[in-house]
């Protein structure tokens, strides 16, 4: 099964949903990851399921960011993965916040 491509996101096209146990996150990545799904999988459940997210431009006042959205995330720590069997980083999802990290160099 093959997504359709989407267009950049505008303001106020992203809904997070946050709550004591639940946070949100934004990876941001270089540009020539645009359209590339990246996965996270949920350190607390080893061999879980992991979930991905499509890079997509974010336009800002003035510039222009690319950034993977994961939204409604159990708190916990989580795998940023580089490909199938390659992990890139790790970050930790608070409850009630939105995390942000960066793509690793």
């Amino acid at each position: 099964m093959t997504e359709p491509a989407t267009d950049a996101s505008g303001p106020g096209t992203v809904v997070m949903e946050l709550g004591p146990d639940v946070g949100a996150l934004v990876l941001y990545t270089p540009a020539d990851l645009d359209g590339a799904e990246i996965e996270i999988s949920n350190d607390d459940h080893p061999g879980g399921q992991r979930t991905h997210s499509r890079v997509r431009p974010r336009h800002l006042p003035g510039a222009t960011s690319y950034a993977a959205v994961y939204p409604g995330l159990p708190a916990g720590r989580y795998t940023i993965w580089r490909d199938r069997g390659t992990p890139a980083a790790t970050v930790a999802v608070a409850g009630g916040r939105v995390t942000s990290c960066r793509w690793p160099e």
